[in-house]
């Protein structure tokens, strides 16, 4: 069998042509990848070895084993076979191409949810969901396919990457990235994060950053949900009734004429504060938050505030994402690999979808142990998945459910201290270079006409 044969691989374990990676069917089931495939039209019809149901699994495994190329991430899915060779790179780029980035997508949809229950520790607010959106940005390789995305740009001129930016749900309680939507560097947050309303869960409490807030936005989901958002400063209120707590109620307008004229006001609360300790990023300033939770007995202000840091929850799953899961490496200089706009939407899914296969297994963890799954590392259970994958036998049932226990077990003693009282400045430190910026006029050099001695010319 050649490396860009059509046969079908033999199959030893139960028919799985992928038998190393056969304990990801505890979070994602065989029926949910088929249905994705069917859903999307993408089931395989012509005799192939990397057929669809294959790609996807193979696809999949690139969201956890990301330090490897493609074809290495093959050879960690399965397992070897005397004389058998392993399909060529080529062969399952093409592949990947075949199946594009849809069933991923809808696959997506299927699997990922928010997992927390009323029981889960730190996960809910009085009877609310604590659900955050925020967003980030990935760098993107420097390939025509990327340049519609578009760079930074500063002082220096423009960044060395097109940039990819993601705006994302996350279910704070358990770091559980449910839903996201992505643009270019110079798409706008507060229109990207529109796409997302669908999927705010009924009993959520969104905690938004004062870069998402407008009226619009307000007027759109105050009446459907609890909000809990920072907003600016320099925002204009006349208070219409203060609290023993400090809070006081006002309305807020879509512009100065509409409240100077008291029309299409919203009734909202309002929470000043600012903070004593010089350590601390944003001393002395005036910190503002707004919310339609309007009964300061059964919310009280200093709750609210401290509910509203919880929104850092979702900043440390970009940080687990970026650094952790999918860290810089220096064959690798940016943090997403496709050169292909297709390409880059299926690994974005799949990173997603590797990301919520580690966090159930630690949800999982931490429901036996009874703890808070904030006590667990996310860099030691992700490590731990990847190197008991292979372990696992699915041959029967009894010992596929023994090796996940133990893995269950082994991530619930994953165990972190408890988080310090720390402060983290908002600085950076990166080293200017005295080298030309790299563009792409710089790629696709034409061939060299001369060799290196033919270009040599003696001075005397």
């Amino acid at each position: 069998m050649n490396g860009q044969g059509c046969s079908d691989f033999s199959s030893e374990v139960n028919g799985r042509i992928l038998d190393r990676i056969a304990g990801l069917e505890k979070i994602i089931s065989p029926e949910l990848v088929e249905q994705a495939l069917v859903d999307t039209g993408k089931q395989t019809t012509r005799v192939c070895r990397l057929t669809n149901e294959v790609m996807i699994w193979v696809v999949l495994a690139m969201g956890l084993f990301t330090e490897l190329p493609i074809r290495q991430v093959f050879k960690a899915c399965r397992r070897l076979r005397h004389g058998e060779k392993s399909p060529a790179r080529s062969s399952l780029c093409m592949a990947r191409q075949r199946l594009g980035s849809e069933p991923l997508v809808a696959l997506h949809s299927l699997v990922v949810r928010p997992l927390a229950t009323p029981q889960t520790l730190g996960a809910f607010y009085r009877g609310m969901r604590k659900v955050g959106i925020d967003g980030t940005v990935l760098d993107a390789p420097d390939c025509d396919a990327h340049q519609h995305f578009g760079r930074s740009s500063g002082s220096r001129g423009e960044g060395p990457f097109p940039q990819v930016r993601k705006v994302s749900l996350v279910e704070l309680g358990t770091h559980i990235e449910f839903a996201f939507v992505y643009g270019g560097w110079k798409d706008s947050e507060k229109k990207l994060v529109e796409q997302l309303w669908e999927h705010i869960p009924d009993d959520a409490l969104l905690i938004e950053d004062r870069g998402f807030f407008s009226y619009k936005h307000w007027k759109l989901l105050h009446e459907k949900h609890k909000l809990l958002i920072r907003i600016q400063k320099s925002m204009v209120f006349k208070p219409i009734k203060y609290f023993a707590d400090g809070s006081f109620l006002a309305k807020v307008y879509p512009s100065n004429w509409y409240r100077e004229n008291d029309k299409q006001g919203i009734l909202v609360r309002v929470i000043e504060y600012k903070l004593d300790d010089p350590q601390r990023v944003g001393h002395d300033e005036v910190h503002r938050l707004m919310t339609n939770l309007l009964d300061p007995e059964e919310f009280p202000a200093m709750e609210l505030i401290m509910e509203y840091h919880e929104r850092w929850e979702e900043e440390l799953v970009f940080d687990e994402q970026k650094t952790h899961q999918d860290p810089c490496r220096a064959e690798k200089t940016t943090n997403l690999r496709s050169e292909t706009t297709d390409g880059l939407k299926q690994e974005l899914y799949a990173m997603s979808l590797g990301h919520f296969v580690v966090r159930a297994l630690m949800l999982e963890a931490a429901a036996e142990a009874n703890i808070d799954v904030d006590r667990l590392s996310f860099k030691g259970s992700f490590q731990i998945l990847k190197t008991r994958l292979p372990e696992c036998d699915p041959s029967n049932e009894v010992k596929f459910s023994q090796w996940f226990a133990a893995v269950v077990w082994e991530i619930s003693c994953e165990r972190i201290p408890a988080r310090r009282n720390r402060i983290n400045p908002r600085v950076i430190k990166r080293k200017m270079s005295r080298w030309n910026k790299c563009r792409p006029k710089h790629r696709k050099q034409k061939p060299l006409t001369k060799t290196f001695a033919q270009t040599v010319v003696m001075i005397h």
